[in-house]
């Protein structure tokens, strides 16, 4: 696909308009180009695995909708990740969780070895992108009273514990086979519904158990250990182990990445004013874009005054190479194929507006104490032609620009997704 005449004239318009605030247009699609989000497997299925005694979602989760098609195995879910990722402009990463193995025979989580992810290994090298990592600690018997690495019975927590051994193993090794480090996440639910009496002694066991998981090192050439924190959630209302607090000192004094999940704090909280602060003593955090509403964490990724703001962040900070940027939604209430490309596309396209703002000039006017053309340059950059030249964007890359790719899904759910429910997809 190449740029249309009508996308090419608006774009040469709206770089000279930029170019009047002192704006590089295609230095911006360039910087850009060279970003890759790490998309996450879990959508397409509603986060309920390939293990061959796959349970009910529990835990601290839950997902929402019966939208038709969702997919039953890793070939239909690979399928519908090569769609998702034609209709997404760039090179993208792929985020898997420990529960999407090939699990021909049964395995517990803590037996999973490599082998049961060399297809994704495969697949990833064969469509040329990178593979991120998730050890699974929920939906599972040893974790039904909603505690699992900070349990008090240690046969459970070594259970745990052997898990996440696994799953570094297993991020390593496609860290080396795709040349660049595959970020392997912690995300422990452990906490209580109702105020407990004691808050230290989890966190205690919850820091003990992930030492264990981390004693051995591994190359960071291959693998890169993240820490995600949660305020609440469902089932832990009250308390939950892994706070904010708790992670960042962890991941401080151990060396890890800590990751900030957009839906994971208080709704008055915003993960756009903890980038800087967390960066000033970490190396690299990892963000789990999202959406929060009210109680729930993970809705579809929308073109939002936060999202803007966590991506301005980035640039105007110049933290573009110590960002790596993931995403973490789940919504059964629409496609999912259109939901990946929906929140993927608004990241990217968030990315892209940071990337034309006239950050210099900017921070020029604020050391200068000039706070009113600081601030009339941002109302002016909220009207610039973004549109314009994300579309060129789009279709220079090959990509459906505005909202062409629907037809894309459209005919994939009717030709697809439909033989795989007795229900008659709905339309988009």
């Amino acid at each position: 696909m190449t740029s249309t005449p009508n996308c090419d004239a608006a774009f040469e318009l709206a770089s000279e308009q930029y170019a009047s605030i002192g704006v590089n247009v295609k230095a911006a699609l360039s910087m850009l180009s060279n970003i890759a989000v790490s998309v996450h497997c879990w959508q397409g299925d509603d986060v309920v695995g390939f293990e061959s005694d796959a349970r009910a979602l529990g835990d601290g989760l839950a997902v929402t909708g019966n939208y038709p098609g969702r997919a039953r195995n890793a070939d239909e879910l690979r399928s519908d990740l090569r769609l998702a990722y034609s209709l997404i402009p760039g090179k993208h990463r792929l985020n898997l969780h420990a529960l999407y193995g090939d699990f021909e025979t049964p395995t517990d989580r803590d037996e999973i070895e490599v082998s049961h992810f060399q297809g994704w290994i495969d697949w990833a090298r064969d469509q040329q992108i990178s593979l991120d990592f998730n050890p699974s600690f929920f939906s599972h018997r040893n974790a039904s009273d909603g505690f699992t690495l900070a349990h008090s019975d240690p046969g459970i927590r070594q259970f745990w514990i052997d898990h996440g051994i696994a799953c570094r193993k297993i991020a390593a090794a496609m860290g080396a086979d795709q040349g660049n480090p595959c970020i392997n996440n912690f995300w422990v639910p452990d906490g209580y519904k109702d105020t407990p009496a004691n808050r230290r002694q989890p966190r205690e066991r919850l820091a003990d158990s992930l030492d264990a998981v981390f004693a051995e090192p591994l190359a960071s050439d291959y693998t890169l250990d993240a820490v995600e924190c949660k305020l609440f959630g469902i089932g832990s209302e009250s308390y939950v182990v892994g706070s904010h607090e708790f992670y960042m000192g962890y991941a401080m004094s151990r060396d890890k990445v800590l990751c900030l999940d957009a839906g994971h704090f208080h709704p008055t909280e915003v993960i756009s004013d903890k980038i800087s602060s967390v960066l000033m003593y970490l190396p690299q955090i990892l963000l789990h874009v999202s959406r929060g509403v009210r109680w729930d964490s993970d809705h579809v990724v929308t073109y939002t005054d936060e999202l803007q703001a966590i991506m301005q962040e980035i640039v105007r900070g110049g933290y573009l190479q110590r960002v790596n940027i993931g995403l973490d939604f789940f919504d059964a209430s629409i496609n999912r194929v259109a939901a990946w490309v929906i929140g993927t596309r608004n990241v990217l396209k968030a990315l892209l507006a940071a990337l034309l703002e006239p950050v210099d000039l900017l921070q020029k006017a604020e050391a200068e104490g000039d706070y009113t053309t600081r601030l009339a340059l941002m109302e002016e950059q909220k009207t610039m032609p973004l549109g314009a030249v994300w579309d060129y964007y789009c279709e220079s890359t090959g990509v459906p620009s505005g909202s062409q790719w629907l037809s894309n899904v459209r005919h994939y759910e009717n030709s697809i997704l439909a033989d795989r429910s007795d229900i008659a997809p709905s339309i988009i």
